[in-house]
């Protein structure tokens, strides 16, 4: 296996939308292909006809492309590869690793109450399973199942989870191929998985039952079983499992609420995965150090409060013309109106005294909400309050001598501060109501930032409107 080039796969099913656990199985396996010079795979596991949808194998891409999991080739369909995959259980039959099973839903029925009532084992053994062939029904309907050995144990060397062990006389006969022919999920698993040359198997540990069973078909086929990491799964911040009760369950949510890529990506890492004490942490640090070793075994726990505080380092870390396309992905995503020209403009060159003060995109957006407008201001309650008959005399005075004003920040804070003792005012006293004036709001970002990113028309134009 060491020798041989990394290659991972993420394989949901698609009957609905990318969710949370599912997302972050898919960056592990990401992380942990990309940071060896490996392949990533996809593979959408679709056998279940009747619930998978192309909406939501739809759902599954756009929440890997919003994440920025791009994998190699194309997204392969498990449901059609069936051929394949009967091809492989009836060489399992040729080698004696399986039988023909013409036992009946109702005789497995029956058997099992007897033995339900009997207390004994459940476990279905088939009278099938050494018959002469010579003795099979012609034509009748059967399944093909797996020949499980029935004693000793079956034993996975699991990177996550360590040694785990299960004793083969609890391990039934699987069916590999059901009477209409067609394959079983835990066949069609192993088979792609060795088709497509998969080295590590990184899943979630509600799989890891099924580790056992299918590496029967890979030792019955006399291939190499790949290295089994069964993570733990996400709980709520109650410690139960995720559900809707503890919110947002999708990709696409956390994605319409304004999670930044990064800031996602760096929280679920984190989630499940330990470097040492690092909390914020780039892409490329992340795969520089993704190793299984560093995956607990303890259940992760969704933490709203760390998400946001990651998303906020990780917006204040952000290349701003990144983050200025990142916004604008987020608009056209919820559907909002796109940003204008001038708009984009001014955001841009406002983002550096805007990235220190948001965790959240729109938190962003409202902090950045002065560069998005024009006189006439549209102003709050607030700042409409703060704009009082003093006020409004010494914005006109203000306004007056910004006219010929050099447009820097030093000589604009010179300009103020004189201003504001002029009148016997501390510099704050007067902000406030400059604040209201080229804001509309009373909270926003340095009144000298608004001034420098608007420029010298557009404050005077706001200063003469709050003026009246």
């Amino acid at each position: 296996m060491n020798d041989r080039p990394v290659v991972t796969r993420f394989a949901p099913s698609p009957t609905g939308y990318l969710h949370i656990g599912g997302a972050r199985t898919a960056l592990f396996n990401w992380l942990f292909a990309r940071g060896r010079g490996g392949r990533f795979l996809l593979r959408i596991e679709d056998t279940d006809r009747a619930r998978s949808t192309p909406e939501a194998t739809a759902a599954i891409l756009d929440g890997m492309a919003w994440l920025r999991l791009d994998h190699d080739g194309e997204a392969i369909s498990q449901a059609a590869r069936a051929d394949r995959h009967a091809e492989v259980a009836q060489d399992l039959l040729a080698r004696g690793a399986a039988y023909k099973c013409f036992s009946t839903q109702d005789e497995i029925a029956a058997v099992r109450e007897a033995a339900k009532a009997e207390g004994r084992s459940t476990l279905f053994r088939s009278p099938w399973r050494e018959a002469d062939p010579a003795t099979h029904p012609a034509g009748a309907p059967h399944v093909i199942r797996i020949k499980a050995p029935q004693d000793g144990e079956t034993v996975i060397e699991d990177a996550v989870q360590g040694r785990v062990t299960w004793a083969n006389d609890q391990l039934d006969d699987m069916v590999l191929l059901r009477s209409d022919g067609t394959p079983t999920y835990m066949l069609a698993v192993v088979v792609d998985d060795h088709d497509m040359e998969v080295t590590h198997v990184i899943r979630g540990d509600d799989h890891l039952a099924n580790a056992a069973r299918q590496s029967l078909v890979y030792s019955a086929m006399g291939w190499e079983i790949p290295v089994f990491a069964h993570i733990p799964l996400i709980h709520g911040p109650d410690g139960k499992k995720l559900s809707k009760r503890h919110g947002a369950l999708g990709v696409e949510e956390y994605r319409d609420m304004g999670y930044p890529v990064e800031g996602m990506r760096n929280y679920l890492t984190r989630l499940g995965w330990s470097h040492g004490d690092d909390e914020v942490f780039s892409t490329q640090q992340a795969l520089d150090w993704f190793d299984l070793s560093g995956i607990g075994k303890s259940p992760a726990r969704l933490d709203f409060k760390k998400l946001e505080n990651i998303c906020g380092q990780q917006i204040a870390m952000a290349d701003e013309p990144a983050l200025l396309t990142e916004l604008e992905e987020y608009l056209a995503a919820t559907g909002a109106k796109p940003l204008e020209k001038w708009q984009h403009d001014r955001l841009n060159s406002a983002l550096y005294c805007l990235k220190d003060r948001a965790k959240t995109l729109p938190q962003l957006l409202e902090k950045g909400h002065f560069a998005l407008i024009n006189a006439p201001l549209d102003r709050d309650e607030k700042s409409a309050a703060a704009l009082d008959t003093v006020s409004r005399r010494i914005l006109s005075e203000l306004t007056l001598q910004l006219q010929t004003a050099s447009w820097t920040r030093e000589t604009l804070e010179d300009t103020v501060t004189q201003l504001a003792a002029t009148h016997d005012l501390k510099l704050g006293k007067l902000a406030q109501p400059l604040r209201a004036a080229l804001a509309g709001r009373t909270v926003s970002p340095s009144v000298f930032d608004m001034m420098l990113v608007i420029g010298r028309e557009e404050t005077l134009a706001r200063l003469k409107d709050a003026a009246g």
